[in-house]
């Protein structure tokens, strides 16, 4: 090869690159997964169809198991707290997947994070029953007071306006009595609702379930409050429903999916659109959580937020918490996936009982790299 040809062939080699810099730049740095919105390669639908719906809490659910609480609401006040602390640091992305356990609290942190889809995961069957309650409610009513006077079955007062604040709204349910008629004329809405406008096929036992889960709203209204087994109404200081829906974020506003009317509309927009997934499933089951991942990985979503309450809390005293973060670390996630957990103040950690955040990567890291042993250090590294 004489010089002549050498030096064309540099030229070549010289000019390739340059183009290849140029088309770099252009294009940009490759965006890592902590820097990019979740909703930017996802192929999450816009809306699941009845039999998707149906299908997948028949297929991804794990057999029911043992809670101490029926559970109907929440008992962990103050767990807006956490929103302002979390929009301010760790900047949860819209538009990616919420995971969650419980009741009616996950409709607040959906209004926080507006996720394109939810999961929530409870041991109970009752608690998937309940979500579909709600589900149904949501979906025939056309707006909260209304939801309201089908959820605590009370004639609408007519001095409530679709616009009310949620405390004048509470205060004026709480001096209207139940009604048994409307109770029942209800439950049957409901239950035609999911069976023939969905063709969810609910068993007997299912619907006996729904029935029981709406007999504590009819009994107890506004006043329901978190209870053991076998009760409900005002229980050993808890707070009820109507001071949950009415609490802030300790700042500027209150997140409760009763609060404004917009945001009943967020909540009841997914709820038409079947993208709020109620599931059975035992956090360290070999089910839930898993099926849950490989559905995510498929449609290129990833974990905004997992709400956790403190069933972790449960996991370590039953010597099962390895297993769950097994499952954790099947869940597609990145740099800004946050755990969301609810720590009580009776555990010796120092502090009051309150809602705390983690990264659920870094919880990850921490679990494989043998630092995590027990539910000290779990709390230890949440904020």
């Amino acid at each position: 090869m004489n010089r002549i040809e050498r030096r064309a062939i540099l030229a070549t080699c010289t000019t390739l690159l340059a183009c290849a810099v140029l088309l770099y730049l252009a294009a940009g740095p490759p965006s890592s997964s902590s820097s990019s919105s979740p909703a930017a390669a996802a192929n999450l639908p816009a809306r699941l169809s009845d039999n998707e719906f149906w299908r997948m809490i028949s297929d991804f659910s794990e057999a029911g198991g043992y809670f101490r609480s029926d559970n109907f609401l929440s008992n962990e006040a103050g767990y807006q707290y956490v929103i302002p602390v979390l929009k301010r640091t760790v900047q949860i992305l819209p538009g990616g997947v919420y995971l969650g356990v419980g009741p009616e609290q996950n409709f607040t942190y959906l209004i926080a994070f507006e996720p394109k889809m939810a999961f929530i995961v409870d041991i109970r069957r009752g608690n998937m029953l309940e979500h579909l309650l709600y589900k149904a409610l949501m979906e025939v009513s056309r707006d909260r007071v209304e939801f309201l006077s089908r959820l605590f079955s009370r004639p609408r007062p007519a001095v409530l306006a679709a616009d009310a604040a949620p405390e004048t709204v509470f205060r004026v349910y709480e001096s209207v009595q139940p009604s048994k008629a409307q109770f029942e004329s209800n439950l049957k809405l409901v239950l035609n609702h999911l069976k023939k406008t969905h063709g969810f096929k609910l068993s007997s036992e299912d619907e006996a379930g729904i029935r029981y889960a709406y007999n504590a709203f009819f009994e107890s209204g506004p006043d329901l409050t978190y209870t053991f087994l076998g009760g409900y109404g005002v229980f050993g200081g808890m707070p009820t429903y109507a001071e949950l829906m009415t609490e802030t974020d300790g700042r500027s506003r209150n997140w409760s999916f009763l609060a404004t009317e917009d945001q009943f509309r967020m909540v009841q927009r997914l709820q038409k659109n079947n993208l709020i997934v109620p599931l059975v499933g035992d956090f360290a089951g070999d089910k839930a959580i898993r099926s849950v991942g490989r559905y995510l990985k498929e449609h290129n979503a990833v974990v905004s937020a997992f709400y956790t309450s403190n069933v972790e809390q449960y996991l370590f005293q039953d010597g099962v918490w390895r297993r769950f973060y097994a499952n954790v670390a099947t869940l597609p996630i990145d740099s800004s996936s946050t755990f969301i957990r609810y720590v009580l103040n009776g555990y010796g950690f120092g502090r009051r009982s309150r809602t705390l955040w983690c990264s659920i990567d870094g919880l990850v890291k921490a679990n494989n790299a043998g630092r995590i042993l027990g539910y000290y250090d779990v709390v230890e590294m949440s904020r």
